[in-house]
């Protein structure tokens, strides 16, 4: 009987003992020599649990904020929007609206705008408002009386932002159109604005009554007409709201009520906060491997004293239960430090996050979120634990005495099979609340079961074929590292799925960060254009084009564009499609505008893979359409169905007579639906014109002699658009390291926990080599070539994971090219074997450093 048992049973237990009052303090008093470890096997779970508990916090405290503010976010009980002027039957609703509330108009859209102070100008979002919006919340301004100031003067509300770009201070003035304002104020603040929006396109707010005037509003501008109104009662508003819905869209026109702004905002971030608790959970699996192999190498050491437990009449089923209270109370202290280091982080994620959120969000502890997150980490790391500690119950009492030749394992066991299936139900069922869709929360069980069964069978593969062909010529330091790969009690198969997993989860997050970059990057070698004119009307197509000419600049083609929406898909009309609730037909078709082309020829951009694309309408029958193929996909649209559009008004029947393939990464206009010439050249339309500037000096030149000559034409500028993309990326990069930098601590942790519990397997064979005459010289290389065999073939199986994942991400989730880096890759191999090599000798030292002697003496 060794030391540890002989503190544990200091007495014979009689029947009447194995109370559960006995089974707890047998648990405490077998722990106290093993405490740091156990906590050692739980430490692999607290930074999944930590981030679970902040994205949850975060999520929670969103849901608040986002039912707190949003009637703020709309600024009023209802809005309607149409993206042309109402029919008579809508109009005639929101003129019987306003005699019953408070009304407020406006118009939104897209302009330049120029500071006549410098000649500065800049793309703007301009509304054009009348009345006292917004009813909830301020229009936010420097000074705070601007909000009310401006709209019954010729005065202007603009972005602070902006006003500090150009260097322009209240009381100057900018021309908008062919109206100059004075600056009343800088805008802090409106509703639903964001730092992202705002960054991409400023607002000015502008008295509706002088918009007119402006010449912006001319036939084919992309205008969107906005109601406000403000309820005394608001007790039926919903329900008022559903039944005019069906009418109001089928006139092109949209309804927002607060509780629907509830619904959008929170699904848009709950998009979010799903991914990244999927990525916490990853990092939360890939510590419970940890847990699994550790209490695996914890039951081994404690044979002797659970046989002699069995010898004093303790039952199977007892001596289970023992070590089950352990891994229970120790999973419930870590998940606590989790939590605790949880609710630290949670107090950062709101300032990352913040040029994102379109509210405010306190950093309050979420204790449903801490109550969540302590549940799941002593749910799973019970639940791995139990394939380990189900070996207990085959320990048999002849242990005691043949320990080093009596199997653990002497029957077949199947209770550790139901255990597999708890796992994997388990990983499903998460999966499946985080993303709620079952097929792919399927996928991405089976990824990581995959992942896990590849990892696995190379590590035994490696094991079987070192045995197999065994290098006996080989130096003797390398033939005790490779033998150490196969040797009882080795680690090479947690080592391998530990190692492995964190290398293709941080490779995977790379290649994705890689593909979205990608995306972006405009070169300014090439000839892609930089510059895009819009909103040009046909009359000004000559001049614009004589403008460009002036400064040497390309003018390929102008596109034309044409807005309309579906009406009918095989004669199901968009009111019947919209109000089904069968999921059958497909709603999404028929809640969007579009905006098309047409043309005789295809792009370059674009392939058809089905059908044929027919270039000009003959006039006889109706027109044949291409539309793009995904899209298509998604709303159940085939060939040869009946499209009906609404081209503002006018009714239009055509037929899908071809898909294509449609690259969305490069810099040109590339449309869901595609004309042929013949059928919309006589509709509403306005162009679009692309062109490459040389530098900056030119680009501001040119924009300047637009905006002087044509100020209803638009100009974005996408070298800075590309700037704004890009800090964009990096920010969501920045996450995206964050969160990946949770989940390399916790492989860190993992592989550190497995290297310490392998420690104390290596300590006879430590001692048989001293012994037989090896120097520590000797021993450490061994250690460092194991670790560097494991590490390299770990490193190298994860990249390969990692490869996989992000070819199939990046051909059907981004949809685009995938291209290989072998520099990073390299680089990331040796960081993981030099990582893997380092823990190893780190942690061996104290092994090397202890005398046989010691070492025979603890062991007895």
């Amino acid at each position: 009987m060794n030391q540890n048992t002989s503190q544990i049973v200091t007495h014979h237990p009689n029947k009447n003992s194995f109370r559960p009052g006995w089974l707890l303090r047998m648990a405490w008093r077998d722990s106290r020599r093993s405490r740091s470890r156990l906590l050692l096997f739980v430490s692999s779970v607290i930074v999944g649990i930590a981030s679970l508990v902040a994205i949850y916090s975060l999520g929670n405290n969103l849901n608040d904020a986002i039912n707190n503010q949003a009637a703020a976010l709309l600024g009023a009980d209802v809005k309607i929007t149409s993206n042309q002027p109402l029919t008579p039957a809508i109009q005639q609703l929101v003129d019987s609206l306003r005699h019953s509330s408070n009304y407020s108009e406006e118009r939104n859209f897209a302009s330049m705008v120029l500071f006549k102070k410098n000649n500065g100008i800049h793309l703007v979002q301009v509304r054009a408002l009348q009345g006292s919006f917004p009813y909830y919340g301020a229009l936010e301004a420097d000074p705070a009386a601007a909000g009310i100031a401006f709209r019954t003067q010729q005065r202007a509300l603009v972005d602070a932002t902006l006003m500090l770009q150009y260097g322009a201070n209240i009381g100057d003035s900018i021309q908008v159109g062919t109206v100059t304002f004075a600056i009343a104020g800088k805008l802090l603040n409106a509703p639903g604005q964001t730092g992202f929006s705002a960054a991409i396109a400023p607002i000015v707010y502008l008295p509706l009554q002088y918009i007119q005037q402006t010449g912006l509003l001319q036939k084919g501008s992309r205008v969107s007409y906005q109601y406000y109104f403000h309820f005394k009662q608001t007790a039926n508003i919903e329900k008022w709201a559903e039944a005019v819905r069906p009418r109001l869209e089928a006139n092109d026109c949209a309804i927002e009520t607060v509780e629907t702004q509830k619904e959008n905002t929170g699904r848009t971030f709950t998009d979010l906060t799903r991914f990244l608790s999927l990525v916490g959970f990853i990092a939360l699996l890939l510590g419970c491997t940890g847990v699994a192999s550790a209490v695996h190498v914890y039951v081994k050491e404690k044979v002797n004293t659970i046989a002699v437990l069995r010898c004093l009449g303790v039952k199977a089923s007892q001596a289970f239960t023992i070590f089950l209270i352990q891994i229970i109370g120790i999973g419930l202290l870590g998940s606590a430090i989790g939590a605790a280091l949880g609710i630290v982080l949670q107090q950062f994620l709101p300032f990352v996050l913040s040029d994102f959120l379109p509210v405010h969000i306190s950093t309050a502890i979420s204790w449903t979120a801490v109550g969540q997150g302590m549940l799941l980490g002593v749910l799973i790391s019970v639940l791995f634990a139990l394939l380990p500690l189900l070996s207990i119950r085959n320990i048999s009492p002849l242990n005691a005495i043949r320990v080093a030749y009596e199997p653990t394992q002497r029957k077949n066991d199947f209770s550790g099979w139901w255990v597999y299936v708890l796992i994997v139900l388990f990983v499903y069922g998460f999966t499946y609340v985080q993303i709620q869709e079952w097929k792919q929360a399927l996928q991405f069980t089976i990824g990581i079961g995959m992942a896990l069964l590849v990892l696995t069978a190379i590590a035994r593969l490696l094991m079987w074929m070192v045995r197999r062909f065994f290098p006996s010529s080989w130096n003797y330091v390398v033939r005790q590292a490779l033998a150490n790969l196969y040797r009882p009690n080795n680690q090479t198969t947690l080592l391998m799925v530990a190692i492995g997993l964190g290398t293709a989860f941080i490779s995977i997050l790379f290649f994705v960060q890689s593909i979205l970059m990608n995306r972006l990057n405009l070169s300014s070698g090439t000839n892609q254009p930089n510059i895009v004119l819009f909103d040009i009307q046909s009359s000004q197509k000559q001049g614009v084009g004589n403008v460009a000419a002036t400064y040497h600049l390309p003018v390929n083609a102008f596109v034309p564009v044409v807005n309309m929406r579906v009406a009918a898909l095989n004669g199901i009309k968009a009111a019947q499609a919209l109000t089904d609730t069968s999921g059958k037909l497909p709603r999404g078709l028929f809640r969007r505008e579009y905006r098309v082309t047409y043309r005789d020829s295809l792009t370059a951009s674009e392939k058809i893979v089905a059908g044929k694309w027919v270039g000009v309408a003959n006039g006889n029958g109706l027109p044949y359409i291409s539309m793009e193929e995904n899209f298509a996909k998604r709303n159940k649209v085939h060939l040869g169905d009946t499209l009906t559009f609404n081209v503002q008004g006018v009714p239009m029947p055509t037929i899908v007579g071809s898909l294509r393939q449609v690259n969305w990464g490069g810099m040109q206009t590339n449309f869901l639906v595609l004309f042929p010439k013949g059928v919309l050249e006589s509709a509403p339309q306005f162009w679009v014109l692309l062109t490459k500037v040389p530098t900056q000096q030119v680009s501001a030149q040119f924009q300047q002699a637009i905006v002087q000559q044509f100020p209803n034409v638009s100009i974005i500028d996408l070298a800075l658009v590309l700037q704004i993309l890009n800090d964009l990326i990096s920010k969501i990069g920045f996450v995206i390291r964050f969160m990946a930098g949770l989940s390399i601590s916790t492989g860190i942790v993992v592989f550190i926990a497995s290297v310490f519990m392998s420690k104390y397997q290596r300590i006879r064979e430590t001692v048989l080599l001293r012994t037989l005459g090896a120097s520590r010289k000797q021993i450490f290389a061994i250690i460092a070539l194991e670790y560097f065999f494991l590490g390299i073939l770990a490193a190298i199986t994860g990249i390969l994971l990692g490869l996989a994942a992000g070819w199939v991400l990046a051909k059907y989730t981004f949809e685009t090219a995938f291209h290989l880096q072998l520099l990073p890759i390299i680089i990331l191999v040796l960081m993981v074997c030099l990582l893997t090599v380092g823990i190893g000798l780190i942690n061996s030292c104290g092994i090397v450093k202890r005398s046989p002697l010691e070492v025979l003496r603890n062991e007895v």
